[in-house]
């Protein structure tokens, strides 16, 4: 991590001669721009700069699409303004000279614009600051490596690809040996930009791996978590291999995005374990009811495109039921650690989650426990896959549904963050229902 001072040095040396300044989207991916270093620190520290506010209203290949209204033909496709928060500023390891801050998204008039991913999840936490609290979280994001680069692996259709492992190396060794070099790069080059790296492992769909980041103030593992992902992909990239994130890149295991959560007050005291039942405060069990009474309808914050349902299956590791469990792997919400480090794990968030959405989603929902001191059922014992409980949304459009339904989101959310993201999944859904997939071209061609 930087300060403004220390990187006024670094440029006057000659040693840093590039800054990207950079907003998330709503896909959860970093947009921009690249300013000389001179010009980011004479300009834009106090000025910021400017970007066309469509960031906020495209699809997912950067298409113009109807519905936002924040953006559109009529409104001119105007300006909104990147703000740099210098707490952000940071060096980028994995690219010759170059430090990157992260911005938070005004309009040109002033006032946040109030969709932004960013800005979203600042609101929940000033929600939960106003009760004296703290959000601590941690992702865990899993990926797939292959040894194509990612123009070859666009040449071909995305078929036939080279898994960096050929079979499941879930905790072995061996299998993490295979792709050291570059599984070492990405931890040192996530070192250097400020993350603090914990471990890598195996996991389970052949050149699948996980690495692992201590947990942090919300905002900043957030942040952290879209600078690693972009990151990694660049280094995978200078590797001349390829890595995705995709929730569900075949029938195997999906890659998840498990996120941890807990709550501290405001002088830093860990305020979940109690006197309780399983050593749960009051709060905690209030937190955890929240959680689970929201999970359904908000369920579009944790699992944003098509593709990402297509983790829920049965027996997978990934959740179908709505139900906690201490250290219960089948649940949706799985209750870990103890005394200080009791947290609540919500296991529906995919790989191609956007953080900032998904863990403002569970303030809110920890929230509106904590408001209307919900009790908490009792904890699901054994297989939660086998259970009658309710289950996670399988499809994009009932979530889009329940998230449209929502009273507690509306609530907390505002209308317009409700209604901008469900315009984005009804604009995922008509591209979904429009394609032609190989799927059909390979049963239908000759045989129907």
């Amino acid at each position: 991590m930087l300060t403004l001072d220390t990187l006024r040095a670094l440029v006057d040396a000659g040693t840093v001669d590039t800054v990207l300044v950079a907003m998330t989207d709503m896909q959860g991916r970093l947009q921009g721009k690249r300013c000389a270093a001179r010009y980011f620190l004479n300009e834009v520290v106090d000025h910021a700069t400017e970007a066309c506010n469509y960031l906020l209203a495209v699809d997912v290949d950067m298409n113009t699409v109807d519905g936002f209204a924040i953006s559109s033909w009529e409104r001119g496709y105007g300006d909104c303004v990147l703000r740099p928060d210098l707490a952000t500023l940071r060096l980028v390891p994995w690219h010759e000279g170059t430090a990157m801050v992260l911005c938070d998204v005004e309009w040109v008039g002033g006032g946040d614009v109030t969709v932004s991913p960013r800005q979203i999840l600042r609101r929940q936490l000033a929600r939960l600051a106003e009760r004296g609290l703290t959000a601590y979280v941690g992702t865990e994001l899993e990926f797939i490596v292959f040894d194509d680069s990612y123009e070859s692996a666009w040449q071909s259709g995305y078929r036939e690809l080279r898994p960096a492992n050929q079979y499941n190396v879930d905790y072995s060794m061996l299998g993490t040996a295979r792709v050291e070099p570059l599984l070492r790069r990405i931890r040192n080059a996530m070192s250097g930009a400020g993350l603090y790296v914990e471990s890598a492992k195996g996991e389970c769909n052949p050149g699948q791996h996980e690495i692992a980041f201590r947990f942090a103030e919300a905002l900043s593992t957030c942040d952290n978590h879209s600078i690693y992902k972009t990151g990694s992909k660049e280094i995978a990239a200078q590797e001349g291999k390829s890595l995705t994130f995709m929730a569900k890149y075949n029938e195997r295991e999906g890659n998840s995005c498990h996120i941890h959560i807990s709550l501290r007050s405001a002088d830093g005291e860990p305020v979940l374990a109690g006197a309780g039942p399983g050593g749960f405060s009051p709060l905690m069990e209030h937190f955890l009811a929240g959680q689970l009474a929201c999970l359904r309808e908000l369920t579009y914050f944790f699992a944003p495109n098509i593709n990402s349902y297509k983790r829920y299956v049965r027996g997978s590791f990934a959740p179908t039921a709505v139900a906690w469990g201490t250290d219960n792997r089948t649940c949706a919400l799985r209750v870990v650690g103890h005394g200080d480090s009791l947290r609540v794990e919500n296991r529906v968030p995919g790989g191609d989650v956007n953080p900032y959405l998904a863990v403002a989603a569970l303030v809110a929902a920890g929230l509106h426990g904590i408001e209307n001191e919900l009790p908490l059922e009792p904890e699901f014992h054994g297989n939660a896959y086998d259970s009658d409980r309710p289950t996670v949304p399988t499809t994009l459009r009932d979530a889009a549904e329940l998230l449209g339904d929502s009273k507690i989101a509306r609530a907390a959310f505002g209308d317009d963050v409700v209604e901008h993201y469900l315009n984005a999944a009804r604009i995922e859904q008509a591209a979904y229902d429009a394609a032609v997939t190989d799927w059909e071209r390979l049963r239908g061609f000759e045989r129907l």
